[in-house]
């Protein structure tokens, strides 16, 4: 069965959706996208990621193409349309497409294309064991608070590690932990105290990060927003990361260090239940 894809105020399929080699997405990465998570065919902190998608056009002068609220029905229609139970929906708007010039005009018309993937996000080996991960230099640009398609630094280092036999890598700058090559790093301290670094342009504001930070205050964690290096981290108590395709992932080892005992942490399982189960009662149905 070949999935719906919309584009540009259409639902194609997807040997039918085409766009010019012109668009500034494919010549520049002059684009945004966002991902949100869909579980028992309901979006997760789908209005985070909005807001960050709105946010993030903004930084870079893209208008928005419509309405959040048009959004949100054309991203229902397409869950609808692909019968999506669990997976992800990713959102992807380029400046628009014109003759290759650095330059571009202040009214070019964004293209905008909404897919969705097959994703099993809540009952993954990864959510159930934990994973190792790598460690590599940041190498990123410095606004990495916007999300832009300009990825190939996280997709170098995240083949570097795959290849090493990790499951993901932490970056690293100024020899502190910035954040996932797709994800925010978060360690748990001995004294049972949260740590992850504050938002600035060094990271992109976690959505899930965000909802994770939450529920840890309203389970009366302890939490601090701060720096902390990967020595810290290899002597941590627990440790994991967070995105809207991977919710609440334990890591067990950090390199050649395991993270306490080698197993998924107990306060790391709380919260990854507690999210786990918000995601699957905090919206309405789509399908």
């Amino acid at each position: 069965m070949t999935r719906t894809i919309y584009l540009n105020n259409q639902f194609v399929s997807e040997q039918d959706a085409k766009i010019s080699i012109f668009d500034r997405g494919f010549l520049f990465a002059d684009a945004i996208y966002e991902v949100s998570a869909v579980v028992e065919g309901r979006l997760v902190d789908n209005d985070l990621h909005l807001t960050r998608l709105e946010r993030s056009l903004g930084e870079i002068d893209i208008p928005m193409p419509m309405p959040k609220e048009e959004i949100i029905k054309l991203q229902a229609e397409l869950i609808r349309r692909n019968n999506l139970r669990e997976g992800v929906v990713y959102m992807q708007i380029t400046r628009g497409t014109a003759e290759r010039d650095f330059g571009y005009a202040a009214d070019m018309k964004p293209n905008f294309v909404m897919l969705t993937q097959v994703k099993n996000i809540t009952n993954s080996a990864a959510a159930k064991n934990g994973i190792a991960i790598d460690l590599a230099p940041d190498n990123r640009w410095t606004r990495r608070d916007i999300k832009t398609t300009m990825l190939l630094a996280q997709v170098l280092a995240k083949k570097t590690a795959h290849d090493a036999g990790y499951q993901d890598v932490w970056l690293v700058e100024d020899n502190h932990i910035t954040e996932g090559g797709s994800s925010t790093a978060f360690i748990i301290t001995k004294d049972d105290v949260l740590i992850t670094r504050p938002n600035s342009n060094k990271i992109l504001p976690g959505c899930t990060r965000k909802a994770v930070l939450k529920i840890a205050e309203e389970q009366n964690l302890t939490v601090e927003e701060r720096l902390f290096t990967p020595e810290e981290a290899f002597n941590a108590k627990e440790a994991f990361l967070t995105s809207a395709s991977s919710f609440v992932t334990p890591v067990i080892r950090i390199q050649e260090h395991v993270i306490a005992d080698g197993k998924p942490g107990s306060l790391t399982l709380r919260l990854q239940e507690i999210y786990m189960e918000l995601a699957r009662t905090s919206a309405e149905p789509i399908i």
